[in-house]
């Protein structure tokens, strides 16, 4: 039996600035290393990360292995570690397992399925070609990053979930505070968006929110159900609003003047942005609830496993198939359809309506920065001239 390899002095969660263009050591060293290694975990001891396609596969249907930060080790700090609460403290899509997530889902997942977020594709184009109308009015040059990114998304799921867009400021504020490392900065933030949730869950309300209520089982409590409606906006801006400022930046690299759009054109463009550039770049945290054998390595009980998204997606040996942007097996993204829909209204409106816009700065002068841990990379700016 062999010991999956240990990286010493590869830290995969720390905090990075790096040209948009330039390869990412950390993964590739991952990579070549073998298809599972052990690394130094932020919060203490090893953690394993997996790095090869098939073996993630394996691992994301295999039940052995948990979401549910309960089976963390003993002392990790939950703050260091970004975990949630435990699935006992606060249920949720991204904690529980089993049954009791697979229930769950079904309360969410026909309200985000393919043929309810196609219904909305007319009125999410209008969203994003009604932002960067407002843009484009008002100033000669933006940044995307800073005035378009967060407010998109957020804009499109108030209104998906029936809460009154004149929140969306609050909430961009919120989202914001969640990549801020100041101590109770995402505490509070949490509080905000839960807040905000609400306004969706009125005796009136028309929108998803009120649908996700009224699916959920009649004893689930008002605080539950807001936690919920959290996640969904906070996942839902924070993936969506990474791969918008790569998409976008990769759009406008060429300087030209953009050919018309097709949807298989965008289709390929938004594809290939989240296969080189995942807004996640790695899994939540999974935990082994017993001691078993993984690739020929012996794993301890509360052991800490990663997918390593970013290093999977961009092998050049990887056979050509679906890629994890999304994830896969029973917790594959649930609004995996949404955030596809946005990409492509937010580029094919920029494609149609702008069709003179350009990068403001030389595209190797774009930077992305992530603020360490799990979180995936951001563009710090995108200056745009929507005219020309």
């Amino acid at each position: 039996m062999l010991n999956a390899p240990y990286l010493k002095g590869i830290d995969p969660f720390a905090a990075t600035v790096r040209r948009l263009g330039e390869p990412d050591p950390v993964h590739a060293a991952l990579r070549a290393a073998g298809p599972l290694v052990q690394v130094d975990a932020p919060a203490g001891g090893r953690a394993w990360i997996v790095t090869d396609h098939a073996l993630a596969r394996e691992v994301l249907l295999d039940a052995r292995i948990r979401k549910d930060p309960a089976f963390a080790p003993p002392g990790w700090d939950r703050h260091t570690a970004g975990l949630e609460q435990t699935a006992a403290e606060q249920p949720s899509l991204t904690t529980l397992d089993g049954p009791a997530h697979a229930a769950l889902r079904r309360a969410h997942a026909p309200l985000l399925n393919a043929q309810r977020i196609r219904a909305q594709s007319g009125r999410v184009h209008a969203i994003a070609r009604t932002l960067l109308t407002e843009l484009a009015a008002d100033r000669a040059e933006v940044d995307l990053m800073a005035d378009f990114t967060t407010r998109y998304p957020l804009t499109v799921l108030f209104d998906l979930l029936g809460i009154p867009l004149a929140h969306v400021d609050r909430a961009a504020d919120a989202c914001r505070q969640m990549l801020s490392n100041e101590p109770g900065a995402q505490g509070s933030a949490i509080s905000a968006l839960a807040e905000v949730a609400a306004f969706g869950l009125g005796d009136d309300s028309k929108g998803l929110a009120a649908e996700l209520r009224d699916r959920m089982p009649a004893h689930t409590a008002q605080e539950e159900l807001r936690y919920h409606l959290f996640a969904l906006i906070f996942a839902g801006q924070l993936t969506t609003d990474a791969a918008l400022g790569t998409l976008m930046a990769h759009a406008l690299a060429d300087h030209r003047h953009l050919p018309a759009a097709d949807e298989g054109t965008i289709d390929a463009l938004v594809r290939a942005t989240l296969r080189q550039h995942p807004p996640a770049p790695f899994t939540l945290w999974r935990f082994t609830t017993t001691e078993f054998e993984l690739a020929g390595t012996r794993l301890p009980a509360r052991a800490p496993v990663l997918i390593d998204i970013q290093g999977i997606n961009t092998d050049p040996a990887r056979s050509p198939g679906p890629d994890l942007a999304f994830g896969a097996g029973p917790h594959v993204c649930v609004g995996a359809h949404l955030a596809l829909l946005e990409l492509r209204a937010a580029a094919t409106v920029l494609r149609t309506d702008f069709p003179r816009a350009r990068l403001a700065m030389p595209f190797a002068r774009l930077r992305q920065a992530t603020i360490g841990g799990l979180q995936g990379s951001r563009l710090t700016a995108l200056p745009v001239a929507l005219h020309g």
